[in-house]
């Protein structure tokens, strides 16, 4: 699974990469997670960050950051999907 943290750098967007980095490890899943700062390629997919990208689709931008049941829902759909 591919996990794009999308954010310039804020609190909120590290707020949302460690939340996803725990939820992956409850899970026991295997996820590449990256942060990317890079405002061009961030605005290819949202101009509200931070950004949560799962395997190319946008699953969340903005606020309220989602809590961690909603990032275990999210990544279980996603795999569900495969």
């Amino acid at each position: 699974m591919e996990i794009k943290i999308l954010g310039p750098g804020c609190a909120n967007c590290y707020k949302l990469g460690e939340t996803v980095k725990k939820v992956v490890a409850q899970l026991g899943i295997q996820a590449d997670i990256v942060h990317i700062k890079d405002m061009k390629e961030i605005f290819k997919y949202t101009q509200l960050t931070p950004g949560l990208l799962i395997n190319g689709k946008l699953k969340h931008s903005g606020f309220p950051l989602p809590s961690e049941d909603r990032i275990r829902n999210i990544l279980i759909e996603e795999l569900i999907q495969k």
